[in-house]
């Protein structure tokens, strides 16, 4: 085997590897943030408590997308591997110890500053809610328990990226998980000593940032890399961070913007629309975690190592088999949510004071958000070919003009459609953005779809029509057991799944969408044809 194909398969072969371990962690957080949002739901349902909590919680949320995770990985990850690969672990702990200076002298003040002005900041993120005074007073104290995470949390990403960078995906992967092990804590035990449940949680997200960035500083130190804090400077290699990652906020902030319209519009809707949103976006972003941020966080740093090394052909096989793992995994998902909404929203969270009415209005804003999963997905599998690159503008420019579209549908659909309506522009508008990065890409050369890519496109689609007809039979099959009590809810939805995946699993080995012996030869480091 010639040398460079011998890098590129043990690169195949690391990077599967490498989304197995994010996968399975982040399947393992989402199941717990499943039971985390049963439990929020029994608790507060779509109430005004609910909606406050929601948006107190986005706020942290939105910056974090923004500035820290969005912004911050797509610039750091490619300086810090280009560090590691032209001067060694020693070079890249000392520009990361500079940029840790400068993150935590921009992020302490703009923390106390946000506290200051959180009522000003409430009124423009929910200004529905200023009619409602008693929203408006909640979710302005909760905000100003949740505002810390971003802090912490902006730390933490910082710590994953250069514990991505040199390989040590699992623990990165695992910090969600003390999140939602805190808000279930916090929904177990401290509602009944606090003012409201509401306060119990947005103080379980706080608590959860420090144990997040405890979590991630320990395993830096066993990596010995855990960053001293000199003085803050603006030596050259933050500047030139500042300068790749200014497009990349930029472009991060016009698909929190995204966000924010919505939740902005969804204010001004009947009591519990936020509430529907955030609970039908929970599911749908369970296979954007485990597939889309798994795949598109182990490409990164490959992608980012092979392009430093010249290793441009290896780059674009690697992210055409980064699209077929994505597809594979994620049509059946969104065909699924789509055929079953009504069955997932009513097992998990129709309890306690999540009404019957309440599913009916969730299952609406999940069709919805499924019909962009997808897009959703390649995004974050697309995404990194540009920030490989060092190239954060092009996304931006992308991203505005699905901005624009996003805001588009949303006055159009608004009206018909209520709560649903902003949930299908931001699936429109996502499939305009994945059609630009792969449209841009191609154009420069830097992606090419190959045979075995474009081969086994149309074997996943019929793949996925065929799990799709049989999960509709079993519905109909199942349908007295779906109309019963819980246990029978629980039991058919059980089958619904099991048929499901077991229908999708054989008619992708009859079509050849995909081969358990393709898996195993991946896992293994080798090329499947």
């Amino acid at each position: 085997m010639p040398a460079s194909a011998d890098r590129a398969a043990r690169s195949g072969g690391g990077f599967l590897r490498a989304v197995f371990t994010i996968g399975g962690l982040t399947m393992a957080s989402r199941v717990l943030g499943l039971v985390r949002d049963v439990l929020i739901a029994n608790a507060l349902g779509a109430s005004y408590v609910a909606d406050a909590f929601f948006v107190a919680f986005k706020l942290p949320n939105f910056f974090r997308r923004l500035f820290a995770e969005g912004a911050f990985n797509a610039a750091f990850i490619p300086l810090f591997a280009e560090s590691l690969t032209q001067s060694g672990r020693d070079g890249a702990k000392a520009m990361a110890e500079e940029t840790t200076a400068v993150l935590l002298a921009v992020l302490v003040p703009f923390v106390l500053l946000m506290q200051y002005a959180m009522p000003v900041v409430m009124m423009g993120l929910g200004p529905g809610f200023i009619g409602r005074p008693e929203t408006f007073d909640l979710a302005v104290d909760l905000a100003r328990l949740t505002f810390p995470y971003l802090l912490f949390i902006s730390l933490v990403s910082l710590f994953g990226g250069m514990l991505n960078s040199v390989g040590r995906f699992a623990a990165t992967a695992a910090t969600p998980i003390l999140l939602n092990l805190c808000l279930i804590g916090a929904a177990l035990l401290a509602v009944s000593t606090l003012t409201s449940a509401g306060h119990a949680l947005a103080l379980g997200v706080a608590v959860a940032g420090i144990a997040q960035f405890l979590f991630l500083a320990a395993a830096l130190r066993g990596e010995r890399l855990l960053p001293r804090l000199p003085a803050p400077k603006l030596t050259p290699r933050v500047k030139r961070l500042m300068q790749l990652m200014l497009p990349a906020a930029l472009g991060a902030g016009v698909v929190q913007i995204n966000l924010v319209i919505d939740l902005v519009l969804a204010s001004l809707l009947p009591t519990g629309a936020v509430s529907y949103l955030f609970y039908a976006d929970r599911l749908n972003q369970l296979p954007v975690g485990v597939v889309g941020v798994a795949v598109g966080t182990a490409l990164l740093p490959m992608l980012s190592r092979q392009i430093a090394s010249g290793e441009g052909q290896a780059a674009i096989a690697g992210q055409n088999r980064a699209i077929e793992l994505a597809l594979l995994l994620t049509l059946p998902a969104a065909v699924a949510l789509i055929v079953i909404p009504g069955p997932l929203i009513s097992v998990i969270f129709e309890h306690g004071a999540f009404a019957a009415t309440d599913t009916a209005a969730t299952v609406l804003a999940l069709m919805a958000y499924a019909l962009g999963l997808p897009a959703y997905v390649l995004i974050k599998v697309l995404g990194p070919g540009f920030y490989a690159r060092q190239d954060t503008k092009t996304p931006v420019k992308i991203a505005m003009a699905a901005l624009v579209v996003n805001l588009v549908f949303n006055l159009l659909l608004i009206g018909p459609l209520q709560h649903a309506g902003l949930a299908l522009a931001t699936a429109i508008s996502a499939w305009v953005n994945a059609g630009l990065l792969a449209w841009v890409l191609r154009k420069r050369g830097h992606f090419i779809a190959d045979p075995r890519l474009k081969a086994r496109l149309w074997r996943m689609a019929a793949a996925t029509l065929v799990m799709g007809l049989a999960l509709w039979g079993l519905l109909v099959v199942f349908e007295a057991a779906l109309d019963g009590a819980f246990w029978w809810r629980l039991a058919a939805l059980a089958a619904l799944v099991i048929g499901g995946l077991l229908a999708y699993g054989l008619a992708a080995q009859l079509t050849g969408a995909m081969r358990l012996s393709d898996l195993r030869s991946l896992f293994r480091g080798r090329h499947g044809g």
